[in-house]
């Protein structure tokens, strides 16, 4: 017997020892594990930022291009991969669902992603006879109006030919310059406008000395031989954008890109290649930013038109630019070619003809005219000085006049809209189109200046008169800009003054509130830009940038035609025009990001108790990051009890409180190693437990409040309707609340009866890595009190700094980058809004109940943080 006894003993011992865990590999494996939680949670926090900032350049908080897109998408693709990656490496094989709803959202986006379709039309060039307005993907807008107005309405239209999309994704392709642009765009900081000067003379230097394919130049030459023979040999030509999406209706692009006149033909090779490089101007990559638009999808035709030898040109609008009801036709004309309107340079006639038969002059307001752009065959274009009476002279005659009426009638009538026309009236006397495009209205801006305001404006005015180019009014302080240098420096929110309406300022129109000038009239680029981003703008303000200087305060009413010192707050707020926006709404940009980021940003995992937490429900990246944060972290608190290592796990905190608390220590959060059951509070070691451990103590909570009889029946109901919120079946959160903490690190996540929220914190000394992330949900009452709740305990949140984002009874909130003290502070204020605000769902439909404990809360939180501060 004492035999069998004996064998007995050993045989049972033998196997103790060889089913006893090593407990270095086991700690070696905690520390794999915890390394692998570490850049899981650095993961989550990147793609969590990810997805903030995509949603900030959705609600116009900061401009973006195609560059900001691509660059968004592969870092929060690069980083979801990596926290799956993370989780496999914490559970092998248990996850692999994961992979698959991983592989299928990122082949959404990635279609979304795809480059424009190639073309489908080879040609290289087109003679403009071939022409018209359904090959805009061809030839670009500008060329294609021109083709309809030459060959389908009947108008004249310099003789010449159009450079296609197909070349230019020939040119592009050849010479591999999209990939490399794009991946400068990547690298450039977009909101600094230095970078984007830098950026955009790199790329224009690239595009000017990237070699043109054999076959382009030769088809290019050809057809300028051809034009030759019909034009007369050694005509000169013009080069002008027409680029796809130019002069759209509300996007006109209008003075972005460049146009190269008084060409001749050993130089045309170059114009092309300064032509297209325009797309990247700094004034067009600004236009794009602040429109929405891809400059990938922008394929830069080029029309080569010959050069009309002008004897008068000029902009007409087939109705007031600045008022709707206003069907008169404006004309705006300048001795020679109509450059100088268009880039507001100089001061033109106004010609306002009626639209009844017999057409007439109904007003016209002559200008002194000191120079003219004219053409000289060996010197290109050249600004010549006018002498004497030259230069009041009427730039047209009443005749000429209603002829060019009467072509911006038949142009609006053809299109259906009101037309914005450039022409030119060559030295024969006949009308040429050189540009339609539909004209960009705002409504009349009506303001009653009442006596009191009349008195007390006299006494601040600094200067009267000028011409409304953009109407509204706006306040903010000058700066005036003449050179390059002051371009760079110009500061948001400032007033823009210079002499010159040039188009190169339009690149300023998404950071100022209004602009002044001495010269220039509503009938320039620089006007169009103005009105279609809703800045108010004064022009032909003789002298002002004599009377002001950078800094002062004024107010710019371009309705009133005046500018007043300091800011009147009775014009600025009576302004009828609406702010513009960073980014418009509806545009390529903002549609393609709206559509990439439902497969990103949205939630729908939201209770880890419910029956559809699982792999297969993930829907977009964001809930990816949710399922895998959660599970990581049982995972971690599961190491413990699967291998029967009681150093690594839970421990249950003693500490007098009516709830069990347990805690993982991950690494550095113990004083000392515990190695029974109980961990004491002075052995916690941890700064952010600690500190929302101080908010959960407090102050003593005072029980559920009162529920009145029907606030009782929504308990019940939602207890019998949703068991996964009822206590009594088996849960993961219904029986525990759990930290997981090192030195810096904690994450809580704690079920109080119906309520779940989760805490996950980093607390250091280096203020760019500490962060904060909240979240909250669940309760006893139906979901109206719940909704309730939830936007209740956001408010409190966002008074105190923190980001939140509500989605149903779903609370989510983020504080980031703050000194670890104030880190604190906030954490305290968590701790305790975690323990007061369970059950305060029950009590959302009184106002009265509301208001007691929002005050109570904000008095609570208030001598919170004051004993905090008394302390440091």
């Amino acid at each position: 017997m004492g035999r069998i006894h004996n064998f007995l003993n050993k045989f049972v011992a033998d196997k103790q020892q060889k089913a006893a865990p090593n407990v270095e590999e086991l700690r070696a494996d905690f520390r794999a594990r915890y390394h692998n939680f570490k850049l899981l949670l650095s993961a989550n926090n990147k793609a969590l930022e990810i997805m903030s900032t995509i949603e900030q350049a959705l609600q116009g908080r900061r401009s973006f291009g195609m560059s900001f897109i691509r660059t968004s998408c592969t870092a929060i693709s690069v980083n979801v991969f990596r926290m799956i990656r993370n989780l496999t490496e914490l559970a092998p094989g248990k996850y692999e669902k994961l992979n698959e709803r991983f592989n299928e959202i990122q082949l959404r986006i990635n279609r979304l992603l795809a480059e424009a379709k190639p073309v489908q039309d080879e040609r290289l060039v087109i003679p403009l006879r071939s022409i018209n307005k359904d090959m805009a993907d061809i030839v670009g807008n500008k060329m294609a109006n021109l083709g309809e107005i030459k060959n389908r309405i009947g108008l004249k239209v310099p003789n010449g030919f159009i450079i296609t999309s197909y070349a230019y994704q020939k040119f592009f392709d050849e010479n591999n310059l999209l990939m490399e642009i794009n991946r400068r765009f990547q690298a450039t900081d977009v909101e600094s406008m230095e970078k984007l000067f830098e950026l955009s003379a790199d790329i224009h230097r690239m595009i000017v000395k990237a070699e043109m394919p054999e076959k382009l130049e030769t088809a290019i030459l050809e057809a300028y031989d051809q034009l030759q023979q019909e034009e007369g040999k050694g005509i000169r030509v013009a080069l002008r954008s027409s680029a796809i999406g130019e002069d759209l209706t509300g996007i006109s692009f209008a003075g972005q890109y460049r146009s190269e006149l008084n060409i001749s033909p050993e130089h045309i090779i170059h114009a092309y290649k300064e032509v297209v490089a325009s797309k990247y101007s700094l004034p067009a990559i600004t236009y794009r930013l602040s429109r929405g638009y891809k400059g990938e999808e922008i394929a830069m035709c080029v029309g080569c038109l010959a050069m009309i030898d002008a004897d008068a040109g000029g902009v007409a609008y087939s109705r007031n630019p600045i008022d709707l009801s206003d069907n008169s036709i404006f004309i705006n004309s300048v001795w020679g070619l109509p450059k100088p309107v268009c880039d507001g340079s100089v001061d033109s006639d106004l010609f306002v003809v009626s639209r009844e038969k017999p057409m007439r002059v109904v007003h016209e307001d002559l200008r002194m005219k000191k120079q003219k752009f004219v053409c000289f065959p060996q010197e290109g274009i050249c600004r010549m000085n006018l002498t004497g009476d030259a230069g009041i002279l009427p730039s047209l005659n009443a005749e000429q006049a209603c002829a060019l009426a009467e072509i911006a009638v038949k142009l609006e009538a053809y299109y259906l809209s009101p037309q914005d026309i450039e022409w030119a009236i060559a030295k024969d006397g006949s009308s040429y189109v050189l540009q339609s495009r539909t004209l960009q209205q705002t409504e009349k801006v009506q303001r009653d200046y009442s006596k009191e305001f009349a008195k007390s404006a006299s006494e601040t005015i600094i200067a009267k008169g000028g011409i409304t180019a953009s109407p509204g009014a706006a306040s903010g302080s000058v700066f005036l800009v003449e050179r390059g240098v002051d371009f760079l420096q110009f500061p948001e929110g400032a007033i823009l003054v210079t002499r010159q309406a040039l188009p190169r300022w339009a690149s300023l129109l998404n950071r100022a509130v209004a602009v002044v000038t001495e010269q220039g009239g509503f009938a320039g680029h620089l006007a169009n830009v103005a009105r279609e981003f809703g800045v108010p703008a004064l022009f032909g303000v003789y002298g002002i940038m004599d009377k002001l200087k950078n800094g002062d305060a004024i107010t710019v009413d371009a309705v009133g035609l005046a500018i007043y010192k300091g800011r009147i707050d009775s014009l600025v707020l009576d302004s009828k025009v609406s702010q513009k926006k960073r980014l418009k709404e509806g545009s390529p940009l903002y549609d393609t990001l709206q559509e990439i980021s439902r497969y990103v940003v949205p939630l729908n995992l939201l209770d880890p108790d419910a029956p559809d937490f699982n792999p297969g429900r993930c829907q977009t990246f964001h809930d990816i990051t949710r399922f895998v944060h959660e599970k990581s972290v049982q995972e971690m608190f599961n190491f413990g009890r699967d291998h029967n290592f009681s150093e690594r796990s839970s421990k249950q905190l003693f500490y007098d409180v009516p709830m069990n608390w347990w805690i993982l220590n991950l690494d550095d959060g113990f004083k000392q190693e515990v190695d029974g059951k109980y961990v004491r509070l002075e052995n916690i070691d941890s700064i952010p437990m600690l500190a929302l451990w101080e908010g959960i103590t407090a102050v003593p909570w005072e029980g559920p409040p009162p529920i009145d009889g029907k606030g009782l029946m929504s308990v019940m109901f939602r207890a019998t309707t949703n068991k996964a919120l009822t206590p009594g079946v088996r849960s993961q959160y219904a029986e525990r609340n759990y930290f997981m903490i090192s030195k810096n690190f904690c994450s809580l996540t704690s079920r109080l009866g119906f309520h779940f929220s989760m805490i996950e914190t980093l607390v250091g000394d280096r203020p760019r890595e500490n962060y904060i992330s909240f979240h909250f949900k669940g309760g006893a009452a139906d979901y109206e009190r719940r909704l309730k709740r939830v936007l209740f305990v956001g408010d409190i949140l966002e008074e105190n700094g923190f980001k939140i984002d509500i989605k149903e009874d779903n609370l989510i909130a983020r504080l980031e980058n703050l000194e670890k003290s104030l880190m604190v502070k906030q954490l305290k204020m968590l701790g305790y809004l975690t323990i007061h605000t369970r059950q305060l769902d029950m009590i959302m439909a009184k106002d009265e109940s509301v208001n007691y404990y929002r005050s109570k809360l904000k008095e609570d939180i208030q001598n919170i943080i004051k004993s905090v501060e008394a302390i440091d």
